[in-house]
């Protein structure tokens, strides 16, 4: 789980109640959010698929509910792949991965173990690569979206209520009031857009770079591997992938030898 994300969501949202001062009920308006909220959920229905927006749901949920291994600590487990094939075979490697997590690391393995051709293991798993980056970014385009679409949808509903309240000049004393509401829709599709989506989108962006780059070194790996690369010649080549502080103790201490 990543309580980062947490954190900033009720920090941010503390902050805008905390400058709301002791007037936070006046800044409560059930028609205001009906029109930024609804209209924004509208309209991304109007631009994408159903299936993708109930799916929405999961995609935001994955910038706080993390899964997946450290870089450091799939290194370690690709070497021990390095290992038990150096040791025992390559075929010993197909019990192995019986208790990896990540389908794409055992999956690739398997390709190993089942003697695909190099070239053909490649370009399987770096098809599968392309198209789990595009299924992040499509995610990531939805919300970003979104995120432009609650500030418009703030200002529509500040026109209506302009135009509603100029339609009753009559009352001088309900003039300001009646601004105060119709402002209110602009405050809304702000806090929407800058707290709740577009800090998500790039959470999700940050994520899917991480998982591409776990992905890249697993293809790497198996490639390593099916080669019969020392298990210290695999992990130097995964090593690259990372910035010299988060690579394994024993990469850095034979890289500086």
């Amino acid at each position: 789980m990543d309580i980062a994300t947490i954190i900033g969501l009720i920090s941010a949202s503390t902050l805008v109640i905390i400058a709301m001062g002791d007037g936070v009920a006046g800044f409560a308006d059930f028609q205001s959010a009906v029109v930024v909220i609804g209209g924004t959920t509208a309209a991304t229905l109007i631009a994408n698929p159903l299936p993708d927006l109930i799916g929405l749901v999961g995609v935001y949920m994955k910038s706080i509910k993390t899964s997946g291994s450290s870089p450091s600590e799939l290194i370690e487990t690709i070497v021990g792949f390095a290992e038990t094939a150096r040791r025992e075979g390559i075929l010993a490697l197909e019990q192995a991965v019986e208790d990896a997590d990540d389908t794409f690391l055992s999956g690739g393995i398997r390709l190993a173990v089942d003697g695909t051709e190099p070239d053909l293991i490649m370009d399987i798993l770096e098809t599968e690569l392309r198209f789990v980056e595009e299924r992040h970014k499509a995610g990531q385009e939805m919300i970003s979206r979104a995120a432009s679409t609650a500030p418009a949808f703030g200002m529509i509903g500040t026109l209506i209520g302009l135009v509603i309240m100029l339609k009753n000049m009559d009352d001088p004393a309900a003039i300001g009031p009646g601004m105060a509401i119709a402002l209110l829709t602009t405050l809304y599709g702000s806090i929407l857009a800058n707290i709740f989506l577009d800090p998500i989108a790039a959470k999700l962006k940050t994520y899917s770079g991480q998982e591409i780059l776990a992905k890249q070194m697993i293809i790497e790996g198996i490639m390593a591997i099916q080669s019969g690369d020392n298990p210290r010649i695999v992990e130097h080549k995964l090593s690259v992938f990372l910035s010299p502080s988060m690579r394994p103790t024993s990469a850095e201490d034979e890289g500086g030898e």
